[in-house]
């Protein structure tokens, strides 16, 4: 067996499409978007790369591909949460634990060279992207930006050393069993709330450059106090919203404003896995493209990714509205469910107000940790 550091353009070809080698005939598995992969390893092209820098490794035997992984230094993270860590991410691996062990110390080598003292992950290069080994939900695919990986991963990982750091709860919230009165009161609430000034649009997609400056700096202000935060760059939250701008549904994403300015942002976007569970080896091109742009709207799940209310505006029933708000659209547009990932476990806000839904964790996701 040869661990290989990824140095040309085939080897990184060959990085990207080794999940669909490996999950081949697994019904819930989705191939990520080949195009988007090129382009978020890029250092070029990934605004990542400004602040940090990574490495990315394969596992060979007999010549054949059994195994990548990604060792990531994350300078910014590292200097907002005041720690000294490395991370892996991008962990693949056949069912052999000879392999799994290689290639994680591998990393546990590189970022001990890089001069850390632990190591976090998996993270797709940091929590702003997909994160977490799944523990718990492999009946089903997975959701657009979630993870998916065999439930083997996870003695691999643990038997290596690494321990829990955090689960990361995926809630489904089934559309027909949303109560039809919680629903009314919030709307009257939304109605109270504009005599104060308050109140809550769709975003415009024509505005959108504006639009993305108002949720950057919204997002900062309400994300900053959460576990494995770290604030983007403007370049790279530009480079997040151009990446969803193509499936975004306005009417899926709402901005809450006081007086005119943003207090509050609500981001779901339909669920497009459903489309591309289908598109072989995740190429789009020349047709795939339009499937997803004349799919976008008739998917029957959705995800609701972001949610933020800045501090002062909190326990006003603005999180109630935004809701409120999705599930009217979910209910008038044949959507089955509404998926709201990733939640913290220690976000006892978020997790009570997705309960009080009648949502249930249907998927767990973990972040491990390690001293090195």
């Amino acid at each position: 067996m040869q661990i290989v550091k990824v140095s040309t353009k085939k080897q990184k070809k060959q990085f990207i499409d080794f999940p669909h080698d490996l999950y081949k005939g697994d019904p819930n598995y989705v191939p990520e978007i080949y195009l988007g992969m090129q382009e978020l390893m890029n250092p070029k092209k990934n605004p990542f790369f400004e602040h940090s820098n990574a490495d990315l490794f394969l596992a060979f035997r007999d010549k054949k591909i059994v195994g990548r992984i990604a060792a990531i230094q994350n300078n910014n993270y590292n200097e907002f949460a005041n720690t000294n860590v490395g991370y892996f991410g991008f962990f693949d691996v056949i069912n052999d634990y000879s392999v799994a062990e290689k290639l994680l110390q591998t990393v546990v080598d590189w970022v001990k060279a890089k001069g850390h003292d632990g190591l976090y992950g998996p993270t797709n290069f940091s929590t702003n992207e997909t994160a977490g080994i799944l523990i718990k939900g492999y009946d089903r695919p997975p959701v657009i930006n979630m993870t998916y990986n065999k439930p083997y991963y996870v003695d691999f990982v643990e038997r290596f050393g690494f321990e829990k750091q955090m689960d990361l709860f995926a809630y489904r919230i089934p559309t027909q069993t949303v109560s039809e009165k919680s629903l009314r009161i919030t709307e009257r609430l939304e109605e109270r709330l504009k005599g104060r000034g308050i109140t809550i649009r769709s975003v415009v997609l024509k505005n959108w450059a504006e639009e993305v400056k108002v949720i950057h700096k919204m997002y900062k202000k309400a994300w900053d106090k959460n576990w494995g935060f770290v604030p983007p760059t403007d370049k790279e939250f530009d480079h997040l919203a151009d990446s969803l701008k193509m499936i975004l549904v306005p009417e899926m994403v709402f901005v809450a404003e006081k007086d005119g300015k943003g207090i509050g942002f609500f981001l779901a976007v339909p669920n497009i896995n459903e489309i591309m569970i289908k598109q072989k080896r995740g190429r789009i091109l020349p047709f795939g493209a339009i499937r997803l742009l004349m799919g976008k709207r008739k998917t029957k799940i959705l995800r609701i990714i972001l949610l933020g209310v800045e501090d002062e505006y909190r326990r006003l029933g603005i999180e109630a509205i935004f809701y409120s708000k999705i599930i009217r659209y979910a209910q008038n547009n044949g959507i089955e469910f509404g998926e709201g990932s990733w939640i913290l476990e220690n976000n006892e806000m978020m997790n009570k107000g997705l309960q009080n839904l009648n949502g249930e964790v249907y998927k767990t996701y973990r972040i491990y940790q390690k001293d090195v």
